[in-house]
């Protein structure tokens, strides 16, 4: 069994001449913000620029991107950002790496970048779309690409094959074997296998399910499903499903149809993207069946179907706003209600709220764990083993995945027979160059999070989240008092005041004096003790007490002004 061994933080050496050097800003270790730079003679090349969901030890964040310092002093050599599917843990960073470049071309499929450019228009960029095909070989400075038809849970994914002077890499995206896809487009193992005849210096593969023996699910399983649920149904159906799942929304409507149901989509997102989608040809809306949410009162519960965002428990998608019962949709006795997606690590205290909230309202809640409504997108463990088999790489580097999943990965390679030197286990900020068939950790860049709050971007840090932790699991308490140097007094104070910590102020009557013989012995010992100085004085004083009395751990905001 392989073991990740993290890196030690060194600088990587200059890059030679004709080395194709690697490294990911996203998406090692975590389940998101997937984005890869690849470099070579000066220019670099970006595939995917995802976002990460914030976890609930990140109070207040939207989103979390990619960290492009690594980049940003180089922004005019990169040559082009290939996106490899819509999913926005690929492509929902997009709009703040061009806000560094507008002029960057983006290169994709057709729904893959009309997803970006209807996205790009709420942030008011106009981008440079370089729309691709399966089987199609583009050259972006010393970079050639050429894109592989790969089966995943949106239409129209990609793998990207990249040749350089100093090797080949193949990036599989996120991708799937499904021998019965909905559209009939299935993962193209003849396309791998010819790119590995031709030599595949380093395979870069998805390991979100490297972990789950056998294959995953076929996506034409749910369809029966769906439809005996809505069979059963006798008043609303709610389908609650990521917003770009176009396979997932086309198996409700049919169910739908077949029901005599008309279908609303709810939330900005779900009716951009199926809009979207409806106009290129990739979902099959029949006629008459969709009505705008505005008039669901129009028809009588039994007829109608909801189709919305919120199944990851996002706090202010549509489903998380009717369980808490401050949505325009209002969830009665009787409702059913489906979860059609997977549990992305991180989110399960999210969902298991939002399904609590959902049973109290009455609802009848039908989930993955209940009843087999959602498969995933992602290759399960045997075939990942396929595509080593097939493609036969020199080297691999697993992508996409939490560490579980990099390792699982890696141990496929090593079953398939690959040397242990040759399986690369790395972290986000791994750099790995490529040369003459020998992929190697060659250092490590700092790779931070950088967290979206509101209209500012890496304005928030670290110690700002541990403050609103703090804040919001302890409570505060301020404190003010007033001291004259002069006499070495207290003339005034301390007035404490608490939010979350006790129900009284009067609690802390008992420390205001130790309070004022801490200041009052301070200043006796050192009459120039700064104000910041003896505002710490007191910080020890009050934290000490709480402490011990009360059992918290509050932030303690003091202060200590001059007569």
């Amino acid at each position: 069994m392989t073991q990740l061994a993290l890196p030690v933080l060194t600088t990587p050496p200059k890059l030679p001449q004709g080395t194709l050097r690697i490294v990911p800003l996203g998406g090692l270790g975590e389940v998101g913000r997937n984005m890869a730079v690849f470099e070579i003679d000066g220019k670099l090349l970006i595939v995917d620029c995802g976002v990460l969901f914030p976890e609930e030890n990140q109070p207040g964040v939207d989103l979390i991107l990619p960290d492009f310092s690594y980049i940003e002093n180089r922004i005019q050599d990169v040559v082009a950002c290939v996106l490899t599917h819509g999913h926005e843990d690929h492509i929902g960073a997009v709009p703040y790496l061009l806000r560094h470049r507008r002029d960057i071309p983006l290169v994709g499929s057709q729904l893959t970048l009309a997803l970006v450019e209807a996205k790009l228009a709420e942030h008011r960029i106009t981008p440079v779309l370089r729309v691709v095909e399966e089987g199609q070989v583009l050259d972006f400075g010393p970079f050639q690409t050429e894109f592989v038809a790969v089966n995943h849970s949106i239409p129209d994914a990609l793998a990207v094959f990249i040749r350089t002077a100093g090797g080949s890499v193949l990036h599989t995206g996120d991708f799937k074997m499904d021998q019965l896809p909905l559209d009939g487009r299935i993962t193209d193992l003849r396309h791998f296998a010819r790119l590995g005849e031709e030599g595949v210096d380093l395979l870069m593969a998805d390991s979100t399910n490297a972990d789950i023996p056998g294959f995953t699910t076929a996506e034409k399983e749910i369809g029966p499903v769906l439809d005996r649920l809505f069979g059963q149904a006798r008043k609303r159906i709610i389908v609650a499903s990521f917003s770009s799942h176009v396979h997932r929304v086309q198996q409700v409507l049919d169910a739908a149809h077949h029901h005599g149901r008309k279908v609303a989509f709810v939330g900005r997102s779900m009716v951009r993207n199926m809009t979207i989608a409806a106009k290129l040809g990739y979902l099959d809306v029949p006629p008459g069946i969709l009505v705008d949410v505005k008039h669901i009162e129009d028809y009588p519960d039994h007829q109608l179907v909801l189709m919305s965002t919120g199944s990851q428990g996002e706090p202010m998608a549509a489903l998380s706003r009717m369980a808490n019962g401050d949505h325009r949709v209002q969830v009665g006795s009787g409702d059913m209600v489906i979860l059609a997606s997977s549990l992305i690590p991180g989110n399960e205290n999210a969902v298991f709220r939002v399904i609590n909230g959902l049973l109290k309202l009455g609802a009848n809640v039908v989930h993955k764990g209940n009843a087999k409504v959602h498969v995933s997108g992602h290759a399960a463990a045997g075939e990942l083993l396929y595509c080593y088999n097939i493609i036969e790489p020199l080297n691999a580097m697993p992508v996409h995945g939490e560490t579980r999943h990099l390792i699982a990965n890696g141990n496929l390679a090593l079953e398939t027979g690959m040397e242990p030197d040759s399986v690369i286990l790395g972290d986000n900020g791994t750099v790995v160059d490529l040369a003459n068939g020998r992929a190697r950790i060659v250092g490590q860049v700092e790779v931070g999070f950088v967290y979206v709050d509101g209209s500012s971007v890496g304005a928030i840090t670290d110690a700002d989240l541990k403050d609103r932790r703090i804040l919001g699991d302890e409570g505060f308490i301020s404190v003010i008092t007033v001291v004259n140097r002069s006499t070495g007094k207290v003339v005034s104070g301390p007035e404490i005041h608490a939010r979350g910590v006790a129900e009284d102020d009067a609690v802390f009557d008992d420390i205001i004096p130790r309070v004022n013989e801490a200041l009052e012995e301070a200043i006796l010992a050192k009459p120039d003790h700064t104000a910041y100085q003896l505002q710490q004085v007191v910080r020890r004083v009050i934290g000490t007490w709480v402490s011990r009395k009360l059992r918290r751990r509050p932030m303690i905001i003091p202060v200590v002004l001059e007569a």
